[in-house]
């Protein structure tokens, strides 16, 4: 085992931040102390006063580069429905630029910075590197789309580009309009099949998270461009849909796509009920974690395709989080645990960001 030689740089590559605070109504630029505080007594919200994250804890943990997402899913009718859709794509979109206003906010007051090119890229690394580096630094982020309902043509995604968008994932949660994702089934229709060429053409990285297995391998199959798989936890410890099986993760592996590990409890640890089980009645810790990025490893070889994309305050909040992390800056146990599993200093610092900028820096142009 390496000792490690500085607090490790940490990209996390799914976070809904703009979510929070438009649909929470959460001021991310104060304290979570502060923030849990003005939430006492709600109770609209399962994770209301049980907050991770926000950017002084960004900071604190040395997470300075992000994954940030924009997220409306359109309701759909059928069988499965959401517990929440917005009845329209304008309306799907119409949320998306409000919360593109609210990186925009962002920007301005000097707390992020827009990461859409390897130009960008490099620079924001310089500085988070260099050894004035301050907690006052913005935070970066890369901006993606979590499902892709609120696009309502092709001309929409080309727009999306311009304004800096350059992930996206075509599925969240059930049937949408472009793909089938949890907990559905099915390929891709017609128009998801074209979306598909338009990402490619337009240079973009695919998110295969929360995709059915049949359009995951239809993903695999036809698209070209560069794939990750931003949170996703194993289906062989943890059964379900939502989880990637072990062909899947073989198959992305072939592909040179990176897989985040994601901190929602149900998915790390099987058995879990929401509402009922608690990280205390079950002993759940970032060990636990740790099992699912060691199975990972395993079925490739090496350490090249893990990282981190925590998904916290994914609509759960510390009710639904490892016992041992208090908010997000608590993600800097994580590498030590390889650490101490007896990876080497070069493997967690691919988990903590390495491997995750190795294909974002061969991805933005």
């Amino acid at each position: 085992m390496n000792p490690p030689t500085s607090t490790p740089f940490i990209f996390d590559a799914h976070l809904d931040l703009a979510m929070n605070a438009i649909e929470w109504n959460r001021d991310l630029t104060r304290p979570v102390a502060e923030i849990r505080a003005a939430e006492a007594g709600m109770t609209d919200k399962p994770d209301r006063g049980r907050n991770t994250v926000c950017l002084p804890e960004l900071r604190r943990g040395r997470i300075g580069l992000v994954v940030a997402t924009q997220i409306a899913r359109v309701k759909q009718g059928g069988a499965y429905s959401p517990v929440f859709g917005w009845h329209s794509a304008a309306q799907a979109w119409a949320m998306t630029q409000a919360q593109l206003a609210w990186y925009r906010a962002m920007e301005e007051a000097g707390e992020m910075t827009p990461i859409r090119s390897r130009a960008e890229l490099d620079a924001h690394l310089a500085r988070w590197n260099s050894p004035d580096e301050s907690q006052s630094l913005p935070v970066g982020y890369v901006l993606s789309l979590e499902g892709a309902d609120s696009i309502q043509t092709p001309a929409h995604l080309e727009r999306a580009y311009e304004q800096g968008l350059r992930a996206i994932g075509p599925a969240h949660y059930g049937p949408g309009r472009y793909a089938m994702g949890t907990d559905s089934t099915g390929g891709f229709p017609p128009a998801g099949r074209e979306l598909l060429a338009e990402i490619a053409r337009l240079g973009m990285i695919l998110d295969v998270t929360h995709l059915s297995d049949a359009c995951f391998l239809e993903a695999i199959d036809s698209f070209t461009g560069p794939i990750w798989a931003s949170h996703h936890n194993c289906r062989s410890l943890v059964p379900h849909q939502r989880q990637l099986s072990d062909e899947q993760i073989r198959l992305l592996v072939g592909r040179g796509a990176v897989i985040g590990a994601a901190l929602d409890a149900w998915m790390i640890v099987p058995g879990w009920k929401r509402g009922e089980t608690t990280p205390e009645s079950v002993g759940l810790g970032l060990r636990h974690l740790v099992e699912h990025i060691d199975h990972i490893c395993q079925i490739a070889g090496n350490a090249s395709h893990v990282g981190l994309g925590s998904d916290l305050d994914g609509a759960f909040g510390r009710e639904q989080t490892p016992k041992d992390l208090a908010t997000i800056a608590d993600l800097q146990k994580l590498p030590q645990l390889m650490r101490e599993r007896g990876y080497t200093e070069q493997d967690a610092s691919g988990l903590a960001s390495g491997n995750f900028l190795r294909l974002l820096g061969s991805a933005l142009p």
